[in-house]
């Protein structure tokens, strides 16, 4: 399973860049991957460890903004097409290490 958290902060005050980079970095910490500047992704085992890291991205929410998150089955985010520029590139593999816990 792959969750997605897209995300639209407001950075106006400097408390809200604050917070703004905050979340960011406990997404970075709780081992999410930086798709695109507000959209990041991570591989969970199970749908159980999905849960488990729903609960701790509603836990870094900041009062402000905007946060939805996404989850994908493995066979769906396979379908998924990247471009870079006029090129397409296939995606890294996903991890290749059985998560137990």
């Amino acid at each position: 399973m792959w969750l997605f958290v897209f995300f639209d902060l407001p950075v106006t005050t400097k408390k809200e860049r604050r917070q703004a980079t905050r979340f960011r970095k406990d997404l970075l910490n709780d081992g999410f991957s930086m798709m695109q500047y507000s959209v990041y992704n991570r591989h969970c085992a199970s749908k159980e460890s999905a849960e488990v890291h729903i609960k701790r991205v509603r836990s870094y929410v900041p009062e402000k903004g905007q946060v939805s998150i996404l989850t994908v089955t493995d066979k769906q985010y396979g379908s998924i097409n990247n471009y870079w520029g006029k090129r397409s590139s296939p995606m890294p593999e996903g991890p290749k290490q059985l998560e137990m816990f």
